[in-house]
């Protein structure tokens, strides 16, 4: 028997409509270049804007250091937000994981920074730990634990609202560089954190609320991997679409990954279904997937190739597109709807040693969607703004 993590029947229902969007057995192919993840079932494609959000981000403001105030850890990767005010946590401030030690050394960051999103801001120390060192991924569950990766230290550990760690994960985790918290508020589903790891090519789930896994598992196997340090590729840009879709009565429940060395963006469909070790497997090349449990859950290739050039982050827009961000060629972001049409490129600037290693998205609708990224230049998050 296959179970659903307590499910309401909605998102069940969601997992078993999934089977044509999974094709037949053995892999599930996928063409380059600009492709519909959801094959020619109009059913199950996800709902896209043709409109480019990042063409109408024209002002690029600086909001604040991250540099941390005591001991001057600095190079910021990875962006979430806090959803509550809880604690030492307010509602609507940005956490950054800080990289680098005060040297500049790369995978000797051992700290979180608070920020408020606003222009001006100082970082707060959120927490310092040698177990998230090299502090490459953070996140943050819908109940304020704040989880962070350490890309050396090999650990991802839970802290609570006050700063206070509260638990520590290790194996089959082994090089976290990135967390993305995936909620759908409907009724008993189940909040989990994916982590993906840059040595196993692997995306780590485990549960961050009442209902899910109790342990974790490495759910998707097979992304390639390459490099190390700030060079580190692999599935480094994971976000989660969990928005209330057929009138409140299903969540959208689609997880997004980009890999650097395959240069692909790929779609997870209802991946709260996701159970099992390997029960997504990428084959070699990155665009192709074998799906254990094609009726549950499976993948499909977004898009792949140019303009994507080694990605290293990613954000999901309010309207259902997403934004890449290079890590070669300059400093350039992709825009791409959820269809796999590339609808915008926008560079940063000239530099063409990679700076921005994390992305996030804010607002409700087109007319009020920014943009936060990292740079690692200044040493500051910006935010792109209409």
């Amino acid at each position: 028997m296959r179970f659903f993590n307590l499910l309401p029947a909605p998102v069940a229902l969601g997992g078993l409509l999934a089977m044509s969007a999974c094709g037949g057995s053995g892999a599930v192919p996928s063409s380059a270049g600009a492709n519909n993840a959801f094959g020619a079932q109009s059913s199950l494609a996800p709902a896209t804007d043709s409109t480019s959000i990042l063409n109408k981000l024209k002002k690029d403001v600086v909001i604040g250091s991250t540099v941390d105030p005591r001991n001057g850890d600095q190079g910021p990767r990875d962006l979430s937000q806090v959803h509550l005010s809880f604690g030492v946590l307010k509602k609507g401030q940005l956490l950054v994981c800080n990289f680098a030690d005060s040297t500049g050394t790369a995978g000797n960051g051992t700290t979180i920074e608070l920020l408020n999103p606003t222009t001006g801001s100082s970082p707060t120390r959120f927490v310092q730990s040698a177990k998230i060192k090299g502090c490459s991924g953070g996140a943050v569950s819908h109940g304020d634990n704040v989880y962070g990766g350490g890309l050396s230290s090999g650990i991802l550990e839970k802290f609570n609202q006050h700063a206070k760690a509260v638990k520590t994960y290790g194996s089959p985790i082994k090089e976290p560089v990135v967390d993305a918290d995936a909620f759908c508020s409907l009724a008993y589903a189940p909040e989990s954190i994916f982590e993906g790891d840059a040595k196993t090519g692997s995306i780590v789930k485990f549960a961050a609320g009442l209902y899910g896994l109790r342990k974790e598992e490495a759910v998707i196997t097979g992304f390639d991997v390459g490099g190390s340090g700030w060079g580190a590729l692999g599935p480094e840009g994971i976000q989660y679409n969990g928005t209330l879709i057929n009138h409140g009565n299903k969540c959208n429940d689609t997880l997004y990954i980009t890999d650097g060395v395959d240069n692909t963006l790929v779609a997870v469909t209802t991946v709260s279904n996701l159970l099992a070790t390997g029960e997504i497997i990428v084959q070699p090349g990155g665009k192709t997937f074998k799906c254990k449990q094609k009726k549950f859950s499976c993948a499909s290739l977004v898009y792949s190739g140019s303009p994507l050039n080694s990605p290293v982050a990613l954000a999901l827009l309010p309207n259902g597109n997403l934004v890449v961000a290079n890590g070669a060629g300059g400093n350039t972001l992709v825009e791409i709807s959820a269809g796999g049409t590339v609808l915008a490129t926008k560079t940063l600037n000239s530099d063409t040693t990679q700076e921005v290693f994390g992305l996030l998205a804010t607002g409700t609708s087109d007319a009020n969607t920014a943009l936060f990224y990292t740079d690692t230049k200044d040493n500051s998050v910006h935010e792109l703004e209409q």
